[in-house]
């Protein structure tokens, strides 16, 4: 009854803010949102122009954000690339296919620090011009990578790679948090989060086959060509959605000028150190640190070591190509696409049936009812995955891969469920959580493929299993709970 009552006193706290804030607007600004939107209950509440992106017409909305997503899908994407060619890249340069895999893990790394550099100059210049420069730039690294002959060159051009592919794998948060209104969140932020994930095991399944039948620089070459017509469309087609309610820059001009062809400040403020070091102000935040630390984790057992361990085991353990070796991934994606209808649409549901219920917005927190359901089938796809690969010998089947299915379900739900927890939480600060999100995620991500090999040589696969568990329950369930009952309190 306590909890109610205070989830209860809250939600009318917000209630009126958001009706305050409705009676202050101009009978010409309640006109102007009328006739947009249809009613004046939307949070937050848009200004009265066209160029603000909560004024767009669906269509554009759509459009730019699947620009934006994939974009995203494209830092992982080009990540996990070569992960079905691993044995072909170390017999070419002439490395082990351990050294091999650290050309993903050099990637991995960078994508989650280069978004540190990149959000500042976003929040002074916009999303629209940072998205340009990071598709041409990405582009040139590409084509570097594929005529890099040698260990070192090729890890250099896949940094810069990396750095430059990087900013919408983080800031697409902000984007989704400035273009949709707080009810329909959860369901864009879940196609933002899903193609960030789904690039992870399309990446392989797709190469594997071209790896096989041509060659694996020629990965290179199509990511080139991607990132190329990436750039055109999103040239023509991808509005600014970086909008100030509370000045003038967006305001002069016309809209088609403010959205495609302003490539001037938006935010006149200077830049400083603390722009850049701002976003790990969060790690002092326990609504964004617990979040980021939980979904890292879950991030890491049920996303990143799957993917590494399948190229690396199974080409000596079953004798595949590269072309089984993406089949593999089929899993991954099957399990994404299923965990992304309950982390997206029926977290809004969740929310949406709460609110009904006691006529008030509900507490952030309760979205996070659903996120243990990820945790538990995280922690049961590992264990499947683990268990039944140690088990087969020389001959496969689909067992090991129903855990990867699993637990790639879970890692979906997970993934939107938390990071739409942490934005809603700091709703005007979208883009710094995301970094500081990513950023944990990535760390995490990086230093998995150095030590996953080892860990199982030395204690197996039953008890690397056992481990993975331990770590998912210390690290992720256990501080979600606590967020669960007392995070409504915390800052």
């Amino acid at each position: 009854m306590g909890s109610d009552s205070h989830e209860e006193s809250k939600g009318h706290v917000i209630d009126d803010q958001k009706q305050a804030a409705a009676d202050g607007l101009s009978e010409e600004h309640r006109n102007y949102l009328l006739q947009r939107h249809g009613t004046l209950d939307i949070d937050p509440l848009p200004s009265m122009n066209d160029s603000d992106p909560y004024n767009w017409p669906k269509g554009k909305k759509h459009i730019n954000l699947m620009l934006v997503a994939f974009h995203a899908l494209m830092s992982t994407f080009s990540a996990a690339a070569i992960q079905s060619a691993f044995v072909n890249i170390a017999m070419d340069l002439d490395v082990s296919v351990q050294r091999a895999t650290y050309l993903t893990s050099l990637f991995i790394a960078i994508l989650g620090g280069a978004p540190v550099f990149w959000r500042p100059l976003s929040n002074v210049y916009g999303r629209r011009p940072i998205f340009l420069l990071s598709l041409i730039c990405s582009l040139v690294g590409n084509i570097g990578c594929a005529n890099s002959h040698s260990y070192g060159t090729m890890a250099l051009c896949r940094a810069i790679t990396a750095f430059f592919i990087s900013p919408a794998a983080a800031i697409g948060s902000a984007v989704v948090s400035e273009t949709f209104f707080k009810k329909e969140r959860a369901t864009y932020m879940g196609v933002w989060t899903i193609f960030v994930t789904l690039g992870v095991p399309i990446a392989p399944f797709l190469f594997g086959f071209l790896a096989l039948r041509v060659n694996y620089r020629w990965i290179y070459y199509v990511l080139a060509i991607t990132n190329g017509v990436q750039f055109i469309l999103y040239f023509f087609f991808g509005p600014e959605t970086l909008y100030m309610r509370n000045g003038e820059a967006n305001r002069s001009g016309s809209t088609i000028k403010n959205m495609y062809f302003n490539f001037r400040r938006i935010d006149p403020r200077p830049l400083t150190f603390w722009d850049f070091a701002h976003p790990f102000v969060y790690a002092m935040r326990p609504r964004v640190w617990i979040p980021a630390m939980g979904y890292a984790m879950i991030f890491l057992w049920s996303g990143i070591m799957p993917t590494i361990l399948i190229p690396q085991i199974f080409p000596p353990k079953f004798n595949f190509n590269t072309q089984q070796v993406g089949l593999q991934f089929l899993s991954v994606i099957l399990g994404t696409v299923i965990g992304e209808q309950v982390g997206g649409r029926m977290s809004d549901w969740w929310m949406w049936r709460r609110h009904r219920k006691l006529d008030t917005s509900p507490p952030y927190e309760f979205r996070l009812w659903l996120g243990y359901i990820g945790h538990a089938l995280s922690i049961v796809g590992v264990v499947v995955f683990l268990v039944q690969t140690g088990a087969l010998t020389d001959t496969w089947n689909i067992t090991p891969l129903v855990g990867v299915t699993i637990c790639s379900v879970g890692n979906q739900i997970v993934t939107t469920i938390m990071i739409t927890y942490a934005v809603d939480c700091y709703r005007d600060d979208a883009a710094a959580v995301g970094v500081f999100i990513t950023f944990v995620r990535q760390i995490w991500g990086f230093i998995g493929p150095f030590w996953f090999p080892n860990l199982i040589a030395a204690v197996g696969y039953g008890a690397t299993a056992g481990i993975a568990t331990a770590m998912m329950v210390v690290f992720s369930i256990f501080p979600t709970v606590l967020l669960q009952f007392f995070g409504h309190d915390w800052p």
